[in-house]
């Protein structure tokens, strides 16, 4: 949400619009890489991509502070609440959390949310720009 929404932002504003130098969908791609790498990753950008303005320091400090800090305070409740819980026993209608089952739900779950987060993203900045791209031939 952070990642789709810092990049919302920057396309729709001007002085976010002055730092993208090459146009249409690989613009975007470029802005949606830098919230996405700001949020979750390093804070890197792609070169076509003027980062290195008040907007794009302002705005992407402020993804890489909540991507990384504000996710911290939630995550540790969680985890004190969980050690609180008293242990119930297995039973029959409990999943086990140590076979294939569970890893696969586990990694299908994660993958389902991903996809349906970041494909319409993707869908207005890599794949267009690959369709413009085989169109062009």
């Amino acid at each position: 949400l952070l990642v789709l929404a810092g990049t919302a932002i920057a396309v729709m504003v001007a002085d976010g619009k002055v730092g993208i130098l090459n146009p249409g969908a690989h613009g975007f791609s470029e802005v949606l890489y830098a919230f996405s790498s700001a949020a979750n990753n390093n804070g890197s950008a792609f070169a076509g991509l003027s980062a290195n303005t008040p907007y794009y320091n302002i705005a992407l400090a402020i993804a890489m502070w909540f991507g990384r800090f504000a996710i911290i305070v939630p995550v540790l409740a969680l985890a004190g609440s969980l050690a609180a819980k008293k242990r119930i026993p297995v039973s029959g209608g409990t999943m086990p959390t140590h076979g294939p089952l569970f890893i696969v739900l586990l990694i299908g779950t994660v993958l389902l949310i991903g996809a349906l987060t970041y494909i319409p993203a993707l869908a207005l900045g890599p794949i267009v720009e690959q369709l413009i791209l085989l169109a062009a031939k």
